[in-house]
């Protein structure tokens, strides 16, 4: 069993790729942002969202332990921006018996931005608010793959836009 981790900035489509790998794969997929939606609504508090995601995650990852138990294939729509997140998950998957296998999803930034910017217009279920300002800081937040991570590019706007 494998879990996928998706890694890319806002609006690169990591949920819209997840739900391909969760169909494709007969996966559960976990997405923190709609955990984030669920209980703390679309436009939580500023200075409490940190310790609220790492609550969802550490709740996440007690359901995807027992999934791996399970055998099931599991996808993990979090962004993994920082190395460490993604050393962490990939030694936790290790740790669970399961593959780690890392998707970059890539798209100019003029797309990224219309996707983001259409969706906190529309604002569907499951989706945070974010303005321009937000975008500019979780750019800032991406740190770049290392060469010795491996994983598989996905330019979601070639793969998504034909599946």
């Amino acid at each position: 069993m494998t879990i996928h981790l998706l890694y890319g900035p806002v609006g690169s489509g990591k949920t819209t790729f997840a739900r391909l790998l969760e169909r494709d794969r007969n996966a559960v997929r976990f997405s923190p942002d709609e955990w984030m939606c669920s209980l703390y609504g679309q436009n939580p508090p500023a200075e409490r969202f940190q310790d609220n995601l790492e609550h969802i995650v550490a709740l996440i990852w007690q359901i995807v332990a027992r999934l791996v138990e399970l055998d099931v294939d599991v996808v993990l729509d979090s962004g993994f921006w920082t190395r460490r997140s993604r050393d962490e998950a990939r030694e936790r998957a290790r740790q669970l018996g399961a593959a780690a296998q890392l998707y970059q999803l890539t798209c100019s930034e003029a797309e990224m931005r219309r996707r983001v910017l259409a969706r906190t217009a529309t604002m569907p279920p499951g989706a945070l608010w974010i303005n321009e300002a937000a975008i500019d800081l979780f750019r800032l937040r991406l740190e770049p793959l290392g060469p010795d991570e491996d994983h598989i590019v996905i330019n979601s706007e070639v793969v998504i836009a034909v599946s």
